[in-house]
């Protein structure tokens, strides 16, 4: 038996560094969007349920980050976001601010199911002295 669904909802959560091209991104979604609909002639409507303005973190901790990650595992992955964490608050304030990630296994973070590997957090944690002793050292620079 075929069964159609009468509503359906979607939420898209988009993310970019860049205002301009995060507001681009929206459009085009939503002219895809509304493409779609005419095509399947079904309605379309968009609702804002929230938006935050990108928060960019201190290039030059970000540089210091990815030094500390490489020299303990040698690999880097970055993760541009608009986060609701408390670091983008800091950074919004003007303090020099950085975020470090340890990989959650299949991606689910924030979540009771969430998990990673001991390795990972022995990594992770070498990662985070790493780039504490970089932090301390260009602190120490800027002090003089």
């Amino acid at each position: 038996m075929t069964s159609v669904v009468a509503d359906c909802r979607i939420t898209l959560d988009q993310r970019h560094l860049d205002a301009p091209a995060l507001a681009r991104m929206l459009q085009e979604a939503k002219a895809a969007s509304e493409r779609f609909a005419s095509e399947g002639k079904v309605q379309v409507t968009w609702d804002r349920i929230w938006q935050i303005v990108p928060v960019l973190f201190n290039p030059e901790l970000i540089k210091m980050c990815s030094e500390a990650i490489s020299e303990t595992c040698g690999k880097v992955h970055h993760l541009p976001s608009g986060p609701l964490h408390d670091a983008a608050e800091v950074a919004r304030a003007g303090v020099p601010t950085v975020m470090m990630f340890v990989q959650s296994l299949h991606g689910i973070s924030h979540n009771k199911i969430e998990d990673t590997r001991e390795e990972h957090l022995e990594m992770c944690v070498a990662a985070f002295d790493r780039l504490a002793d970089k932090t301390m050292a260009w602190i120490g620079k800027h002090e003089r």
